[in-house]
């Protein structure tokens, strides 16, 4: 995988923490020369050069990447993916990292996944799929609760309702199904069974025929500590998570992450790109609660802040389907990342609050400030989302990486900021 030194150019897509993380760690390569960011943020100058384009411009990017010589584009988000932007780009002959249409289905649809779970013996919950609401309702009554109302499609990680009675879940149905808050992506729902046990996210990079798997990272979806409140895109993570032992780790390559890659291909839609298994840890092993097709957010961060491989050399080779003999060098240690949200969100939030403080936070060497929603506006940072730092800190243990982020953390300021304080409480 010999690749000739600080000669490479590449374009990230995306423009939130995960593309930031992504830019940060690509701009370390001894392999580039360059990246850029489309559209990126207000952290992402700082590591990469930005492009006015948005992330579902698929038009836009592919003559920014011919007409730049793109060496390589990494596609951060979910929507470019599932509409296909990495067909357009093998078709345009340009070297691209990421699933195809067909394959980014797994993610796309929630109920094209658990099919093909059920079809390749891949452990996962009960479930039943619905279009329409009364037969949806039923299946609810009968099933009883506490149980699981997704929406199939794209929901920007807010389309899963975890309802602890009967009444909940009837609400979440007619929400999703017939008042449409999800819009299309709520045109099917997908109604599981409650599973018992302790989340954790594991992810791969594949060629569609290795694996290059990372250590194991848990997201914290729910607002408020505890895990109480409404479910969000995600308010921090960490890794490794010692919930995933090396014999479950084991486990689930076996189990989960070896059958997608072999059965995509045998459904003849093989997959390379990043593959996501969403798992909780039951008592009768790993089962998937989702696959994603693309680096978490929040997870992202911390995973890029603790990986030790040139993540160039890695994607690059995926990229080319040479990614065989290729293991993963995790620094020892872990990275926590603790993101700082607007007031409101996941529901409506202000923005343009001026955010100070990131300088004086990233005093400490073992500290990175990761932006997601933020923006310039001459020499001011502002904030311009829900989510909008993901402040990750280092260390030898988990501890350690907890206390400098959360030390950083009190370092930054805008009105209304919000975090969760129990990141990484779960690690035992």
């Amino acid at each position: 995988m010999a690749i000739q030194r600080k000669t490479h150019k590449v374009l990230v897509i995306g423009g939130g923490g995960r593309e930031h993380a992504l830019c940060w760690k690509l701009a370390a390569s001894p392999a580039v020369a360059r990246v850029y960011c489309a559209p990126g943020n207000g952290g992402t100058p700082a590591v990469a050069t930005p492009v006015a384009i948005g992330a579902g411009d698929l038009d836009g990017l592919l003559r920014f990447a011919r007409a730049e010589s793109i060496d390589l584009t990494v596609v951060g988000p979910e929507a470019p993916l599932v509409a296909g932007i990495v067909d357009r780009f093998r078709a345009a002959k340009l070297p691209v990292f990421g699933p195809s249409a067909a394959a980014a289905r797994l993610e796309g649809s929630k109920a094209f996944a658990k099919q093909f779970m059920a079809r390749h013996q891949i452990p996962t919950a009960a479930y039943a799929t619905f279009t329409e609401v009364n037969p949806a309702l039923a299946y609810v009554r009968a099933q009883g609760a506490p149980i699981v109302v997704k929406a199939s499609g794209l929901a920007a990680g807010k389309g899963v309702i975890v309802a602890m009675t009967v009444a909940e879940a009837e609400v979440a149905v007619r929400a999703i199904l017939a008042e449409g808050v999800f819009g299309a992506a709520g045109a099917e729902v997908v109604i599981e069974q409650c599973l018992a046990g302790e989340e954790c996210s594991v992810i791969a990079i594949t060629d569609g025929k290795e694996l290059f798997t990372l250590p194991a990272a848990q997201d914290h979806k729910r607002i408020g500590d505890g895990d109480t409140g409404p479910n969000t895109g995600g308010m921090g993570a960490y890794c490794p998570a010692p919930i995933l032992t090396p014999a479950l780790a084991k486990q689930v390559e076996r189990e989960v992450l070896r059958p997608v890659i072999d059965g995509m291909a045998a459904d003849g839609t093989p997959f390379s790109g990043v593959l996501y298994a969403g798992l909780m840890i039951s008592p009768e092993g790993p089962k998937v609660l989702e696959f994603n097709v693309r680096f978490g957010d929040p997870e992202c961060q911390p995973l890029m802040a603790n990986l030790e491989d040139d993540l160039y050399t890695v994607l690059a080779a995926a990229s080319r389907g040479a990614l065989g003999g290729y293991t993963p060098h995790p620094r020892p240690g872990a990275a926590l990342t603790v993101v700082l949200a607007a007031a409101g969100y996941p529901g409506p939030y202000p923005k343009g609050d001026v955010i100070t403080g990131i300088e004086t936070a990233e005093e400490d060497p073992h500290v990175v400030v990761f932006h997601a929603g933020t923006r310039l506006d001459g020499d001011r940072l502002l904030t311009d989302g829900g989510r909008v730092l993901g402040v990750t800190g280092c260390g030898a243990t988990l501890a350690e990486a907890k206390r400098r982020a959360y030390a950083a953390c009190d370092q930054i300021h805008f009105a209304g900021k919000t975090l969760r304080h129990d990141i990484g409480a779960r690690a035992r």
